[in-house]
């Protein structure tokens, strides 16, 4: 083991690298280039995620207190179907099944969130800590150590406790930084000896923009203008804090890193010979990756966003910027905190200069941070889109964010936290030849990333399980094993995927064409029999749906369509899809 001095030099020569100056980015040069057939660097970490909200369940049991988004998503139309996070996969009760299917997967790493109100029922550590909350999460962490598998834990994934919200305005107020922090020592006092590495916010993009701008999360406010930007202030300021935290009173005995997942899409000009398209896309890219990254390595916001909303805030007349700004106190102390990036990454667009109006007559009530960017988003039609309205599929853009983020910021440790892809139907469908499709796209442009000299360490591919899916309810699946929500147990069904990307794991890359073609080969052999286990559970499911619904004379035609009519078809679909499959393989072979 290093010396306590040796270990202190090596942080202090970390923290250099961290800072060190950027580079310019070559936007002009953007080199697709064939599928690469290698491996990843030795003791590359291999992971899957998931979230407190989305999978736990158990929202109210055990002393757990209300959290934001279990009061918003007990609002009508708040979700798709009004669905909520209540039960979800009851992953609280389940614990050692889950881990078993990490273990039979062959993950290096899980990811996971501690819910805050779950620990600390009000947000307020002084009021009451919950012990049983405590209890869960050393279980969860105790039982990932024994099956050899690193959790990496995060402490804020969009769940704030509500009386947090009630009484001070949520992460509009200053006041949060301090609760938060204080949960954040709680955590590191009672996991940190087991636990080593830490992120402090998942995405606080999404919390500052969907929660406090559109309004479409938790806590549902709409301040346009204003309102992500407050919000993101004092997530950067509460980060920092925390890293300091752990750096001054944890880092020596528990040896442990601390960072942030930060997602972004991927900007491309849509012309790369147009400089006016160049400066729009990489404004894009400011404004969503380097809102955060930028005071966190070099301790100011970008100057492209001081610029256009300072410029665009003295055209509504106000007296000075909607952009909050740093003391030089402040800029000092968040610059460098950092021990790691975590990068969540989904799809790209394209980009292209649009000027939007900003004078008086416009007014702060028409401002927001989407007109504050001054550009257009564009998709190629050509991009595959199986599910979310949002997520096209676009590997090469990958590759492009992860070199920037080298370029810009001192070629930091990165470990991809976010990435994968969702389907939005209502059948059962466990053959995700899709999704196949984009973990080995987008894994192979991480590793030529690598090949590029960009210092990716490790990959989280999202999710481990189906989930809820914020306030689009249970209508997206982003799972590697599929999640039936209507069987109250909560049951798990590998999908194609699972043996894929657990193959993409054993070899630690792509070995050859051959062998990853076979891959995907066996894949769909294996789905095709889960294929018909699921729809014999569907089939007993509905049966007892009917004889539910024979003696209860009350129930609506509507309620009779959809619980036995779509899982009937549904049904018959799996087995229809099952049968053609084996004919297929069994013509091949």
């Amino acid at each position: 083991m290093l010396p306590r001095c040796a270990l202190g030099l090596c942080h202090v020569f970390m923290l250099v690298l961290c800072l060190s100056a950027s580079e310019d980015f070559d936007w002009t040069k953007n080199d697709h280039g064939s599928f690469h057939y290698g491996t990843f660097p030795a003791g590359f970490s291999w992971g899957a995620g998931s979230s407190a909200y989305q999978t736990e369940g158990a929202w109210d049991k055990d002393g757990k207190g209300l959290s934001i988004w279990d009061v918003f998503s007990h609002k009508k139309d708040k979700v798709q179907q009004n669905n909520t996070g209540d039960s979800s996969c009851e992953g609280y009760y389940k614990v050692k099944d889950d881990v078993s299917l990490m273990k039979e997967l062959k993950l290096n790493h899980y990811r996971f969130s501690i819910s805050w109100p779950r620990l600390i029922p009000t947000g307020i550590k002084s009021d009451h800590i919950n012990e049983k909350g405590i209890q869960y999460y050393d279980e969860l962490i105790d039982h990932l150590l024994e099956n050899n598998i690193t959790p990496i834990v995060t402490l804020y994934h969009w769940d704030l406790p509500q009386v947090l919200q009630e009484k001070y305005g949520g992460w509009q107020n200053i006041s949060m930084v301090t609760h938060f922090n204080e949960f954040a020592n709680l955590c590191f006092e009672r996991f940190g000896n087991r636990v080593k590495y830490w992120i402090t916010f998942n995405n606080p993009w999404s919390v500052a923009v969907e929660g406090y701008e559109t309004g479409e999360h938790a806590p549902g406010l709409r301040l346009r203008g204003t309102g992500a930007y407050r919000a993101a202030h004092h997530i950067i300021k509460a980060h920092a804090q925390v890293w300091h935290t752990y750096n001054t009173q944890w880092r020596g005995k528990q040896k442990g890193q601390v960072g942030i997942s930060l997602s972004a899409d991927w900007g491309e000009p849509v012309d790369i010979s147009n400089q006016k398209d160049i400066e729009a896309a990489e404004r894009y890219v400011q404004f969503y990756l380097g809102w955060f990254a930028t005071p966190i390595f070099h301790g100011d916001y970008p100057q492209v966003m001081k610029d256009f909303i300072g410029r665009k805030s003295t055209q509504q007349g106000l007296g000075g910027s909607r952009l909050p700004t740093f003391s030089t106190q402040e800029k000092s102390y968040i610059k460098g905190t950092c021990d790691f990036l975590g990068v969540g990454h989904f799809t790209t667009r394209y980009i292209t200069q649009k000027n939007n109006p900003s004078g008086p007559s416009s007014s702060s009530s028409s401002s927001s941070y989407f007109t504050d960017r001054d550009l257009a988003e564009l998709v190629d039609p050509r991009w595959p889109d199986p599910g979310s309205e949002w997520l096209y599929s676009v590997p090469w853009g990958f590759r492009r964010l992860l070199n920037f983020i080298k370029s810009q910021y001192g070629n930091p440790l990165i470990y991809v936290t976010e990435n994968g892809v969702s389907e939005k139907m209502f059948c059962t469908e466990l053959c995700d030849d899709w999704r196949i499709q984009y973990y080995k796209d987008y894994i192979n442009e991480m590793l030529k990333a690598i090949k590029d000299g960009v210092s990716v360490k490790g990959y989280t591919a999202w999710s481990l399980l189906d989930k809820f899916e914020w306030d689009e309810g249970y209508s997206e699946r982003f799972g590697l094993y599929y999640v039936d929500f209507r069987n109250k147990n909560k049951p798990r069904y590998p999908k194609a995927s699972v043996q894929f990307y657990k193959r993409i794991i054993s070899s630690n890359g792509f070995p050859n064409q051959r062998e990853v073609e076979n891959w995907r080969k066996k894949a769909v052999e294996t789905c095709s029999s889960s294929n018909q286990l699921l729809a014999a559970e569907e089939q007993r499911s509905t049966a007892a749906n009917i004889l539910r619904l024979i003696h209860d004379p009350l129930t609506s035609h509507m309620e009779m369509v959809t619980e036995i009519v779509v899982p009937t078809v549904c049904t018959l679909s799996i087995l229809l899809c099952a049968i053609f499959l084996m004919f297929l393989l069994r013509k091949q072979n």
